[in-house]
């Protein structure tokens, strides 16, 4: 397969090494600036893979609800709009590339605007073995629609999905990661945005041993407006990765990045590492993103690392910001202090540190879905907290 690069040593994410074929990349060793947070370990061998041949079985489609104007279909390898989007810049990208014998298809008409959601789930056929996925959603011209795709079940799964949102469409894409305890997911997703197109990804993960997810950008042509929201939760022992690349290469431009996180728990850890690029033709842009943690117990780790690289001085706007912060005491005082018990006044505060980008999402069941699952891992962490608090009393005692 044709190695696509740069003559010249890349002085940017967007012109590093872009290959097809997994032999192109060198081995990981975790020193790389790229894998640094990624314990490859846990992995699962999709970190040393040098053959594309899965060994496991790959996930299977299911389509919720599909109305008028959105269909799904399997293409083969030899299509030529595979790859056409995403040219994988990482070794597991290549590799889910190479792995993939096909891909699934969504397709949406020209100039479609179906009143309902389109709701898909990808179910994991087990976690023994490699597998391996290709999802390409293309929206026509002029269309709008909310399309929904929730992985759920387990999985060792390296995916690659390739978003295409034609000129003057508007795509509210949900992405939902509700693994089961032992699953690792390695995805790369990336988004092409045509002449005045709109596109609003909502990345939501709560599931999953490790879930590291790569999101990139790019605008085939002016007034393309990109808004990428993202929620996760992290309870012990997970880890959670989620990485952007917003490549802003052509004027008149826009992007919001907002990420939202919470953690609680041993070893619960979240990376969130954001690049905006701005190239000299890039003039007119206006890009902001920000990343906020929220850390609800002691043993919990967050690493957020926003990144703006700007080579033209004629912008409409730029600019980034993270914070990372406890559990507000105060706030929790003041709720009790108002006769509210402690477990409830958690989940008040929790409920609204997560409640925009909870409204992000277009479809009710889903919102409430959500913010179900989100209370009830807070309830579940108070409940281990306190049976750990007796069995360290009757410890005690013993003694």
């Amino acid at each position: 397969m044709t190695t696509l690069t740069n003559a010249a040593p890349p002085k940017t994410k967007s012109q590093a090494l872009r290959s097809y074929d997994v032999a192109d990349f060198p081995a990981l060793t975790g020193l790389e600036e790229e894998w640094r947070f990624t314990p490859l370990k846990r992995l699962r061998g999709l970190a040393s893979a040098t053959d594309a041949v899965a060994t496991g079985a790959a996930p299977k489609h299911e389509a919720v609800s599909l109305p008028a104007g959105v269909t799904l279909s399997s293409i083969g390898r030899d299509d030529p709009r595979l790859g056409s989007i995403l040219a994988p810049f990482d070794r597991i990208s290549a590799l889910a590339y190479g792995g993939a014998p096909e891909a699934l298809l969504v397709s949406v008409a020209k100039e479609a605007t179906p009143g309902e959601p389109a709701i898909l789930r990808l179910v994991g056929g087990g976690a023994e073995g490699l597998s391996f996925g290709h999802t390409f959603v293309d929206v026509g011209p002029m269309a709008e629609v909310t399309l929904v795709l929730e992985h759920t079940g387990s999985a060792t799964l390296a995916d690659n999905v390739e978003v295409s949102v034609g000129a003057g469409a508007h795509l509210v894409f949900v992405t939902i990661s509700s693994w089961a305890p032992d699953a690792v997911q390695a995805q790369h997703i990336r988004f092409r945005l045509g002449r005045d197109a709109k596109a609003t990804h909502v990345q939501v993960t709560l599931g999953g041993d490790l879930v590291r997810q790569y999101t990139s950008v790019d605008y085939a042509d002016r007034g393309g407006d990109m808004s990428a929201y993202g929620l996760y939760f992290a309870t012990e022992g997970q880890h959670q990765e989620h990485r952007l690349l917003v490549d802003h290469s052509v004027p008149d431009c826009r992007s919001y990045v907002g990420y939202r996180g919470a953690l609680q728990g041993e070893q619960a850890h979240t990376v969130w590492v954001g690049d905006v690029l701005i190239q000299k033709e890039a003039t007119g842009t206006d890009t902001y993103e920000i990343n906020r943690n929220l850390l609800l117990s002691d043993g919990a780790r967050a690493d957020s690392v926003p990144n703006l690289e700007i080579e033209t001085g004629e912008v409409a706007g730029a600019g980034h910001a993270s914070t990372t912060g406890r559990f507000d005491d105060e706030h929790l005082f003041y709720l009790m202090a108002r006769g509210i018990p402690e477990t409830e006044a958690r989940k008040l505060v929790v409920r609204g540190f997560f409640a925009e980008l909870l409204a992000k999402i277009p479809v009710e069941e889903i919102r409430e879905r959500l913010g179900g699952e989100i209370e009830a891992r807070l309830v579940d962490a108070e409940s281990a907290s306190v049976a750990a608090a007796k069995v360290e009393e009757i410890t005690e005692g013993a003694l």
